[in-house]
Protein backbone atom coordinates (compact mmCIF):
# COMPACT_ATOMS: atom_id res chain seq x y z
CA UNK A 1 0.00 0.00 0.00
CA UNK A 2 2.63 1.93 0.72
CA UNK A 3 4.64 1.70 -2.43
CA UNK A 4 1.46 2.56 -4.33
CA UNK A 5 1.43 5.85 -2.11
CA UNK A 6 5.00 6.74 -3.14
CA UNK A 7 4.00 6.05 -6.68
CA UNK A 8 0.66 8.23 -7.18
CA UNK A 9 3.03 11.37 -4.98
CA UNK A 10 6.00 10.87 -7.60
CA UNK A 11 3.73 11.38 -10.36
CA UNK A 12 2.39 14.34 -9.05
CA UNK A 13 5.65 15.59 -8.24
CA UNK A 14 6.76 14.97 -11.73
CA UNK A 15 3.42 16.78 -13.15
CA UNK A 16 4.25 19.96 -10.41
CA UNK A 17 7.93 20.28 -11.73
CA UNK A 18 6.83 19.81 -15.61
CA UNK A 19 4.06 23.23 -15.08
CA UNK A 20 5.62 25.10 -12.58
CA UNK A 21 7.91 28.01 -13.67
CA UNK A 22 6.39 31.69 -14.80
CA UNK A 23 9.46 30.93 -17.99
CA UNK A 24 9.72 27.33 -19.32
CA UNK A 25 13.67 27.51 -20.85
CA UNK A 26 13.95 25.32 -23.88
CA UNK A 27 17.69 25.20 -25.40
CA UNK A 28 17.40 26.43 -28.82
CA UNK A 29 17.47 23.51 -31.85
CA UNK A 30 17.96 23.60 -35.12
CA UNK A 31 17.21 27.32 -34.75
CA UNK A 32 13.91 26.86 -33.42
CA UNK A 33 12.52 29.39 -31.21
CA UNK A 34 12.91 29.32 -27.30
CA UNK A 35 9.28 29.34 -25.34
CA UNK A 36 8.61 32.30 -22.85
CA UNK A 37 5.67 31.58 -20.81
CA UNK A 38 5.70 35.49 -19.67
CA UNK A 39 6.16 36.94 -23.21
CA UNK A 40 2.79 34.93 -24.35
CA UNK A 41 0.95 35.22 -21.33
CA UNK A 42 1.59 39.03 -22.04
CA UNK A 43 1.06 38.78 -26.07
CA UNK A 44 -2.20 36.99 -25.49
CA UNK A 45 -3.48 40.21 -23.72
CA UNK A 46 -2.60 42.30 -27.06
CA UNK A 47 -4.33 39.71 -29.47
CA UNK A 48 -8.04 40.15 -27.14
CA UNK A 49 -7.01 43.84 -26.83
CA UNK A 50 -7.60 43.76 -30.70
CA UNK A 51 -11.09 42.68 -30.40
CA UNK A 52 -12.45 45.98 -28.90
CA UNK A 53 -14.69 47.98 -31.19
CA UNK A 54 -14.66 51.05 -29.03
CA UNK A 55 -12.13 52.93 -31.14
CA UNK A 56 -11.93 55.73 -29.32
CA UNK A 57 -11.08 53.20 -25.98
CA UNK A 58 -8.50 51.10 -27.78
CA UNK A 59 -6.76 54.19 -29.60
CA UNK A 60 -6.16 55.23 -25.79
CA UNK A 61 -6.10 52.22 -24.34
CA UNK A 62 -7.98 52.81 -22.00
CA UNK A 63 -10.69 49.67 -22.62
CA UNK A 64 -11.41 46.80 -20.07
CA UNK A 65 -9.32 44.46 -22.18
CA UNK A 66 -6.30 47.48 -22.17
CA UNK A 67 -4.85 46.48 -18.97
CA UNK A 68 -3.11 44.01 -16.76
CA UNK A 69 -0.05 42.82 -18.38
CA UNK A 70 -0.09 45.51 -21.23
CA UNK A 71 -0.45 48.70 -19.22
CA UNK A 72 1.32 51.44 -20.77
CA UNK A 73 0.98 50.07 -24.04
CA UNK A 74 0.98 53.40 -26.68
CA UNK A 75 -0.98 52.76 -29.97
CA UNK A 76 0.56 54.59 -32.53
CA UNK A 77 -1.73 53.13 -35.45
CA UNK A 78 -4.88 51.81 -35.32
CA UNK A 79 -6.34 50.67 -38.83
CA UNK A 80 -10.16 49.42 -39.28
CA UNK A 81 -10.57 47.79 -43.13
CA UNK A 82 -14.03 47.93 -42.96
CA UNK A 83 -14.76 46.25 -46.65
CA UNK A 84 -13.13 43.30 -45.12
CA UNK A 85 -14.14 43.55 -41.16
CA UNK A 86 -10.33 43.63 -40.49
CA UNK A 87 -8.37 45.13 -37.34
CA UNK A 88 -5.45 45.50 -36.33
CA UNK A 89 -2.59 48.49 -34.51
CA UNK A 90 0.62 48.78 -33.35
CA UNK A 91 2.15 50.87 -31.19
CA UNK A 92 5.14 50.59 -28.57
CA UNK A 93 5.38 48.44 -25.15
CA UNK A 94 7.84 50.01 -23.36
CA UNK A 95 8.52 47.36 -20.38
CA UNK A 96 8.97 44.99 -23.46
CA UNK A 97 11.09 46.94 -25.87
CA UNK A 98 9.37 46.79 -28.42
CA UNK A 99 7.32 47.38 -31.02
CA UNK A 100 3.87 44.81 -30.79
CA UNK A 101 1.69 44.08 -33.60
CA UNK A 102 -1.61 42.57 -33.21
CA UNK A 103 -4.36 41.81 -35.92
CA UNK A 104 -7.79 40.26 -34.74
CA UNK A 105 -9.02 37.10 -35.17
CA UNK A 106 -12.74 35.78 -36.88
CA UNK A 107 -15.63 36.98 -34.96
CA UNK A 108 -16.90 34.37 -32.70
CA UNK A 109 -20.27 35.11 -34.74
CA UNK A 110 -18.89 33.72 -37.91
CA UNK A 111 -16.61 30.97 -36.87
CA UNK A 112 -18.63 27.93 -37.26
CA UNK A 113 -19.44 28.78 -41.17
CA UNK A 114 -15.23 29.45 -41.11
CA UNK A 115 -14.66 26.25 -39.66
CA UNK A 116 -16.64 24.78 -42.21
CA UNK A 117 -15.61 26.04 -45.19
CA UNK A 118 -11.72 25.57 -43.94
CA UNK A 119 -12.25 21.94 -44.17
CA UNK A 120 -12.43 22.21 -48.24
CA UNK A 121 -10.17 25.11 -48.75
CA UNK A 122 -7.19 24.22 -50.63
CA UNK A 123 -3.71 25.61 -51.58
CA UNK A 124 -4.37 27.94 -53.98
CA UNK A 125 -2.16 31.08 -54.37
CA UNK A 126 2.12 30.80 -55.19
CA UNK A 127 4.07 32.47 -52.64
CA UNK A 128 6.37 35.48 -54.23
CA UNK A 129 9.97 34.29 -54.28
CA UNK A 130 9.54 30.80 -53.08
CA UNK A 131 9.44 27.97 -55.59
CA UNK A 132 6.97 25.62 -54.70
CA UNK A 133 5.42 27.53 -51.94
CA UNK A 134 1.81 27.59 -51.59
CA UNK A 135 -0.37 29.75 -49.21
CA UNK A 136 -4.24 29.95 -48.80
CA UNK A 137 -5.68 32.62 -50.54
CA UNK A 138 -7.69 33.93 -47.95
CA UNK A 139 -5.49 34.35 -45.53
CA UNK A 140 -2.89 35.99 -47.72
CA UNK A 141 -5.11 38.20 -49.30
CA UNK A 142 -6.13 39.58 -45.47
CA UNK A 143 -2.84 41.15 -44.58
CA UNK A 144 -1.13 41.57 -48.47
CA UNK A 145 -4.35 43.18 -50.38
CA UNK A 146 -6.25 45.09 -47.65
CA UNK A 147 -5.70 48.82 -46.13
CA UNK A 148 -3.86 46.27 -43.31
CA UNK A 149 -0.69 45.91 -44.52
CA UNK A 150 0.92 49.77 -45.75
CA UNK A 151 -0.65 51.20 -42.35
CA UNK A 152 1.25 48.40 -40.57
CA UNK A 153 4.36 48.77 -42.67
CA UNK A 154 4.83 52.45 -41.80
CA UNK A 155 3.51 52.17 -38.39
CA UNK A 156 6.95 50.50 -38.18
CA UNK A 157 8.86 52.80 -39.46
CA UNK A 158 7.88 55.86 -37.77
CA UNK A 159 8.36 53.84 -34.72
CA UNK A 160 11.67 52.92 -35.51
CA UNK A 161 12.70 56.06 -36.58
CA UNK A 162 12.21 57.43 -32.85
CA UNK A 163 12.79 54.50 -31.01
CA UNK A 164 15.82 52.87 -33.36
CA UNK A 165 16.29 49.35 -33.62
CA UNK A 166 13.99 47.55 -31.48
CA UNK A 167 12.22 44.18 -31.45
CA UNK A 168 8.99 43.90 -33.14
CA UNK A 169 6.65 41.54 -31.69
CA UNK A 170 3.43 40.62 -33.66
CA UNK A 171 0.71 38.51 -32.50
CA UNK A 172 -2.80 37.41 -33.54
CA UNK A 173 -5.96 35.04 -32.46
CA UNK A 174 -7.75 32.55 -35.04
CA UNK A 175 -7.17 34.15 -38.33
CA UNK A 176 -5.08 37.24 -37.06
CA UNK A 177 -2.44 34.70 -35.97
CA UNK A 178 -2.11 33.90 -39.91
CA UNK A 179 -1.99 37.55 -40.49
CA UNK A 180 0.77 37.95 -37.75
CA UNK A 181 2.87 35.14 -39.69
CA UNK A 182 2.67 36.96 -42.87
CA UNK A 183 3.22 40.04 -41.34
CA UNK A 184 6.20 38.37 -39.62
CA UNK A 185 7.40 37.05 -42.81
CA UNK A 186 6.86 40.42 -44.97
CA UNK A 187 9.35 42.69 -42.48
CA UNK A 188 11.70 40.18 -42.41
CA UNK A 189 11.77 39.45 -46.56
CA UNK A 190 10.26 42.72 -47.86
CA UNK A 191 11.51 45.03 -45.15
CA UNK A 192 14.79 43.87 -43.72
CA UNK A 193 13.79 43.47 -40.32
CA UNK A 194 15.91 41.55 -38.37
CA UNK A 195 14.46 41.15 -35.24
CA UNK A 196 10.95 39.75 -35.56
CA UNK A 197 9.10 37.54 -32.97
CA UNK A 198 5.96 35.79 -34.05
CA UNK A 199 3.38 34.63 -31.35
CA UNK A 200 -0.11 33.44 -32.33
CA UNK A 201 -3.11 31.68 -30.43
CA UNK A 202 -5.23 29.03 -32.17
CA UNK A 203 -4.12 29.56 -35.78
CA UNK A 204 -4.88 27.72 -39.00
CA UNK A 205 -2.56 26.34 -41.05
CA UNK A 206 -1.59 28.31 -44.04
CA UNK A 207 0.76 27.04 -46.33
CA UNK A 208 2.29 23.65 -47.94
CA UNK A 209 5.49 22.22 -46.23
CA UNK A 210 7.29 24.18 -49.17
CA UNK A 211 5.98 27.35 -47.60
CA UNK A 212 7.02 25.96 -43.82
CA UNK A 213 10.56 25.33 -45.05
CA UNK A 214 11.32 28.90 -46.09
CA UNK A 215 9.20 30.46 -43.23
CA UNK A 216 10.86 28.43 -40.51
CA UNK A 217 14.17 29.63 -41.73
CA UNK A 218 13.32 33.40 -41.74
CA UNK A 219 11.57 33.60 -39.41
CA UNK A 220 12.96 31.19 -37.04
CA UNK A 221 11.51 32.98 -33.37
CA UNK A 222 8.11 32.32 -34.15
CA UNK A 223 5.44 30.17 -31.49
CA UNK A 224 2.55 28.83 -32.30
CA UNK A 225 -0.06 28.65 -29.04
CA UNK A 226 -2.59 25.78 -29.50
CA UNK A 227 -4.44 24.64 -26.30
CA UNK A 228 -6.24 21.82 -25.49
CA UNK A 229 -8.93 20.54 -28.56
CA UNK A 230 -9.22 23.98 -30.58
CA UNK A 231 -10.86 23.17 -33.39
CA UNK A 232 -9.39 25.67 -35.10
CA UNK A 233 -5.89 24.92 -34.76
CA UNK A 234 -6.39 21.61 -36.73
CA UNK A 235 -7.57 23.10 -39.70
CA UNK A 236 -7.42 22.91 -42.88
CA UNK A 237 -6.71 19.46 -42.03
CA UNK A 238 -3.32 17.87 -42.56
CA UNK A 239 -3.16 14.49 -44.96
CA UNK A 240 -0.36 12.87 -43.36
CA UNK A 241 -0.25 10.48 -46.38
CA UNK A 242 0.24 13.72 -48.61
CA UNK A 243 2.88 15.87 -46.53
CA UNK A 244 4.02 18.00 -49.38
CA UNK A 245 0.71 18.87 -51.33
CA UNK A 246 -1.13 19.46 -47.78
CA UNK A 247 -1.66 22.21 -45.09
CA UNK A 248 1.22 21.79 -42.65
CA UNK A 249 2.15 23.91 -40.09
CA UNK A 250 5.15 25.56 -39.32
CA UNK A 251 7.04 25.41 -35.70
CA UNK A 252 7.36 26.05 -32.90
CA UNK A 253 3.89 24.80 -31.28
CA UNK A 254 3.47 25.08 -27.66
CA UNK A 255 0.48 23.32 -26.52
CA UNK A 256 -1.73 23.83 -23.48
CA UNK A 257 -3.81 20.64 -22.28
CA UNK A 258 -4.87 19.74 -18.28
CA UNK A 259 -3.81 15.91 -16.26
CA UNK A 260 -4.88 15.50 -13.49
CA UNK A 261 -5.91 12.92 -10.68
CA UNK A 262 -8.97 13.37 -9.34
CA UNK A 263 -9.41 17.33 -7.54
CA UNK A 264 -5.39 17.59 -8.62
CA UNK A 265 -5.83 19.56 -12.17
CA UNK A 266 -2.43 20.55 -13.88
CA UNK A 267 -2.21 22.77 -16.57
CA UNK A 268 0.49 21.80 -18.69
CA UNK A 269 2.66 23.46 -21.33
CA UNK A 270 4.70 21.48 -24.28
CA UNK A 271 7.16 23.18 -25.98
CA UNK A 272 6.41 20.32 -29.33
CA UNK A 273 9.15 19.12 -31.39
CA UNK A 274 10.88 20.62 -34.94
CA UNK A 275 8.62 19.21 -37.38
CA UNK A 276 5.50 21.78 -36.67
CA UNK A 277 3.07 18.70 -36.72
CA UNK A 278 4.38 17.09 -33.72
CA UNK A 279 1.90 13.65 -33.34
CA UNK A 280 2.27 13.97 -29.59
CA UNK A 281 1.00 17.33 -29.13
CA UNK A 282 -2.41 19.08 -30.88
CA UNK A 283 -2.37 16.52 -32.80
CA UNK A 284 -2.64 13.51 -30.84
CA UNK A 285 -6.50 14.70 -30.04
CA UNK A 286 -9.37 15.18 -32.14
CA UNK A 287 -10.07 19.38 -32.79
CA UNK A 288 -13.50 19.53 -32.45
CA UNK A 289 -13.72 22.35 -29.41
CA UNK A 290 -14.82 25.59 -30.17
CA UNK A 291 -14.97 27.02 -26.46
CA UNK A 292 -10.92 25.78 -26.23
CA UNK A 293 -10.35 28.08 -29.63
CA UNK A 294 -11.86 31.35 -27.31
CA UNK A 295 -9.91 31.13 -24.44
CA UNK A 296 -5.86 31.07 -23.96
CA UNK A 297 -4.13 31.38 -20.84
CA UNK A 298 -7.30 32.73 -18.91
CA UNK A 299 -8.00 35.01 -21.18
CA UNK A 300 -11.04 35.78 -23.27
CA UNK A 301 -10.87 36.25 -27.07
CA UNK A 302 -13.05 37.16 -29.65
CA UNK A 303 -15.55 39.90 -29.78
CA UNK A 304 -17.87 41.10 -26.84
CA UNK A 305 -20.98 41.70 -28.49
CA UNK A 306 -22.86 40.33 -31.40
CA UNK A 307 -22.44 43.07 -34.22
CA UNK A 308 -18.85 41.63 -35.23
CA UNK A 309 -17.99 44.53 -37.43
CA UNK A 310 -19.39 47.59 -35.50
CA UNK A 311 -16.99 50.66 -35.32
CA UNK A 312 -17.78 53.07 -32.33
CA UNK A 313 -15.32 56.26 -32.04
CA UNK A 314 -16.16 59.90 -30.99
CA UNK A 315 -15.35 63.60 -31.93
CA UNK A 316 -12.20 63.43 -29.94
CA UNK A 317 -10.57 61.19 -32.48
CA UNK A 318 -11.21 63.57 -35.53
CA UNK A 319 -7.63 64.69 -35.44
CA UNK A 320 -6.25 61.45 -35.48
CA UNK A 321 -8.22 60.15 -38.03
CA UNK A 322 -8.61 59.58 -41.74
CA UNK A 323 -11.01 57.66 -43.75
CA UNK A 324 -10.63 56.11 -47.49
CA UNK A 325 -13.78 56.23 -50.16
CA UNK A 326 -14.22 52.70 -49.25
CA UNK A 327 -15.12 53.97 -45.42
CA UNK A 328 -11.58 52.07 -44.59
CA UNK A 329 -10.28 54.02 -41.03
CA UNK A 330 -7.04 55.33 -39.54
CA UNK A 331 -5.98 56.40 -36.46
CA UNK A 332 -2.65 57.72 -36.39
CA UNK A 333 -0.58 59.78 -33.90
CA UNK A 334 3.38 59.96 -33.26
CA UNK A 335 5.01 57.96 -30.83
CA UNK A 336 5.19 61.25 -28.72
CA UNK A 337 1.77 62.56 -29.11
CA UNK A 338 -0.23 63.35 -26.15
CA UNK A 339 -3.18 60.35 -25.28
CA UNK A 340 -6.70 61.28 -25.97
CA UNK A 341 -8.45 62.45 -22.88
CA UNK A 342 -10.99 59.99 -21.60
CA UNK A 343 -12.92 62.29 -19.21
CA UNK A 344 -15.89 63.28 -21.60
CA UNK A 345 -18.25 62.39 -23.38
CA UNK A 346 -19.13 58.76 -24.35
CA UNK A 347 -17.99 57.00 -27.56
CA UNK A 348 -20.99 56.96 -30.02
CA UNK A 349 -20.70 54.41 -33.25
CA UNK A 350 -20.57 55.84 -36.66
CA UNK A 351 -20.33 52.43 -38.71
CA UNK A 352 -22.28 49.14 -38.17
CA UNK A 353 -21.62 46.41 -40.97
Amino acid sequence: MDQRRWLKVGILVALFALCWGRDLKVKHKDGLAVYNHTLSTTLVEYASAVYMSDLTELFSWTCQRCDDLTKGFEVIELVVDVQHCLQGFVGVAKDLNAIVIAFRGTQERSIQNWVEDLYWKQLDLNYPGMPDAMVHHGFYFAYHNTTIRPCVVNAVKRAKQLYGDIDIMVTGHSMGGAMAAFCGLDLTVNHEAGNVKVVTFGQPRIGNAAFVSYYSKLVPDTIRVTNEHDIVAHLPPFYSHFAQKTYHHFPREVWIYHVGFGSLIYTVEKVCDGSGEDPDCSRSVVGNSISDHLEYYGVKLGALGSDVCRIVMDSRLAAYSTQDQAGNLILSRNPSSSVVNMKSEPSAPINSL
